[in-house]
C-alpha cells in the first residue's frame, strides 16, 4: 500500500502488513507529523467539521509511486530516517583511505627520485640514501699510523658529523678515501655512523680505524656517500 502524509505529501510504499488489520499511527520522516493510518480497505474517517464558507485549496500534483522492488525483512518503514536513503558502506571509507594513503605514498617517491628534497625525505624519516645534505664534518683528528706488536699497521681517522641546520636530518654512511701525492684513489672504505638521525644544531662523534693500509697514501678525504668529498 502507498502511504501518503497529509503535510508534505512524501510518499511511502509499505507492505500491507506494516500497518496491520487494525490500523497503527504512523509518522512522516521527512516532516515528522503523525496520523493514524487506517488498514487497506478500511471506508475513510468521518470528521465533524464546523459549516464555514469554502476556502479555495490548491492540492498539489501527486507525483507516480516509486516502484516496489520487493519485501525487506529489515526494512522498517516507520524508522526515524527517511526510508531508501542509503546505507553507509564502511568498506567504501576504508577503499577510500587506502588510495589515498597509496597515492601520498606514491606522490612522495617520485618527489625523491626526481627532485632535490633531502628535508621532504627527513620528515618521512627516510634516509636520503646519500647525495644532497647539509650535514658536516667537524674536529677532524690528524690520522694516527702506529705499529702493532704483531708487526702490522694501524690507520686511524675519526672526527665528529654536524647538523647545523633548524630541522633534524638522516645521516647517510660515511666514505674514506686514501689519496698518494698525484691525488689517486689507492684505498677506501665504509663508515657506518653510530645513529642514523641528527637534531637541530646535534653533532656525533665517528671514529674508524685499518690494518696495513698503502704506505703511498698521503692525504684522507671524507664524504658522504655519493656526496661531493670534504677534506
Amino acid at each position: 500500500m502507498i502511504l501518503e502524509c497529509s503535510q508534505c505529501h512524501t510518499r511511502y510504499l509499505v507492505p500491507d502488513t506494516a500497518v496491520g488489520a487494525t490500523g497503527r499511527t504512523v509518522r512522516c520522516a521527512n516532516c515528522r507529523h503523525s496520523w493514524f493510518q487506517q488498514p487497506p480497505g478500511a471506508p475513510p474517517l468521518e470528521l465533524e467539521m464546523p459549516v464555514t464558507a469554502p476556502v479555495p485549496v490548491t492540492v498539489p500534483k501527486a507525483e507516480p509511486a516509486p516502484a516496489y522492488a520487493g519485501v525487506d525483512h529489515d526494512y522498517d518503514a516507520f524508522a526515524h530516517e527517511p526510508p531508501f536513503r542509503p546505507r553507509r558502506n564502511p568498506a567504501r571509507r576504508w577503499t577510500i583511505a587506502a588510495v589515498t594513503a597509496g597515492a601520498l605514498m606514491l606522490i612522495a617517491t617520485l618527489a625523491l627520485v626526481f627532485g632535490n628534497l633531502p628535508n621532504f625525505a627527513t620528515m618521512l624519516g627516510l634516509p636520503l640514501g646519500g647525495g644532497d645534505t647539509p650535514l658536516k664534518f667537524v674536529n677532524l683528528k690528524k690520522p694516527d699510523r702506529r705499529d702493532l706488536p704483531n708487526g702490522s699497521e694501524l690507520f686511524a681517522i675519526g672526527g665528529q658529523v654536524k647538523n647545523p641546520t633548524a630541522q633534524r636530518q638522516s645521516v647517510p654512511d660515511i666514505r674514506a678515501e686514501l689519496r698518494d701525492a698525484s691525488d689517486r684513489l689507492v684505498f677506501s672504505w665504509t663508515i657506518k655512523p653510530d645513529q642514523r638521525t641528527l637534531p637541530p644544531g646535534g653533532s656525533m662523534n665517528f671514529d674508524s680505524a685499518k690494518l696495513d693500509v698503502p704506505s703511498s697514501s698521503k692525504t684522507v678525504k671524507l664524504s658522504f656517500t655519493a656526496a661531493s668529498p670534504a677534506n
